[in-house]
């Protein structure tokens, strides 16, 4: 489709139609071939508590193949989403300018990069510290007995946040390349940002104590002090380069005359 092409309304429903359909195709196609992988993958995810000591029972008939299932579809979307975000990427390329494209093609690069880091760093970092101390929390006299259906719901759950969260970097280099944020604003907000990682990682992580919350929200500011250096960097490029452009004009006064 050529860029100069004026589209119809109908015509951009069709293709967001076009769209939604390879991306559901794909997560259906993915989450069948994952399927293959379900056993080794649910192994891996029951380490937190298998290590303990601890065994998984499930209490419906259905329970385990569904949690297969949704296990499935679950690593069928993260393994499909590159082709999710293409499929994306195509519908808004003709709106863009040539270096618009470039940057939104590592935005999109860059942002599956940081989700997929977020998830496994939530997984292998934060939870199971989270699971190891919620299941000492019942002490000797308490059995734990751990259904496997609500134990991948509540780890999907738990992993989803953070892949969202170490998108932070990534939303603070452009919010700063547009002007919308500046270092000095960052800086400043400190004691916001701790307070609001508390109040997010609270409200997003689903455990009673406050110890996995506390867990998450330390990364989380972490993640917002990256953030102030990378828009610390972005505004000193852009000094540099409005210094560049003075001196260059400086340069062809001084030639003319």
């Amino acid at each position: 489709m050529s860029q100069d092409t004026e589209m119809t309304l109908v015509e951009h429903l069709a293709e967001l139609r076009k769209v939604l359909i390879i991306s559901l195709v794909s997560t259906f196609v993915m989450a069948i071939a994952c399927m293959v992988f379900a056993d080794r993958i649910l192994e891996i995810l029951l380490q937190p508590v298998t290590k303990t000591g601890n065994q998984m029972v499930y209490i419906g008939v259905t329970e385990a193949l569904m949690t297969k299932i949704t296990l499935s579809f679950f690593l069928g979307f993260l393994t499909a989403l590159p082709i999710i975000l293409w499929q994306f990427w195509t519908f808004i390329i003709p709106a863009l300018r040539k270096i618009e494209r470039v940057y939104f093609t590592l935005f999109i690069a860059i942002s599956y990069i940081l989700f997929i880091a977020g998830i496994l760093f939530g997984f292998f970092g934060v939870y199971h510290l989270g699971i190891n101390f919620l299941l000492e929390f019942g002490g000797p006299e308490l059995l734990p007995m751990l259904t496997i259906g609500k134990y991948v719901s509540f780890t999907i759950t738990f992993l989803l946040p953070f892949g969202l969260v170490f998108e932070l970097p990534l939303a603070a280099f452009f919010l700063s390349q547009l002007g919308l944020i500046s270092y000095k604003f960052m800086t400043k907000n400190r004691k916001y940002a701790i307070f609001v990682s508390v109040v997010i990682s609270a409200a997003i992580v689903p455990t009673p104590d406050m110890i996995t919350p506390l867990l998450m929200a330390s990364p989380m500011y972490i993640l917002y002090e990256v953030s102030a250096q990378i828009v610390r960097f972005v505004e000193w490029r852009k000094r540099r380069k409005a210094r560049k452009e003075d001196n260059e004009e400086d340069s062809g006064e001084l030639s003319e005359s």
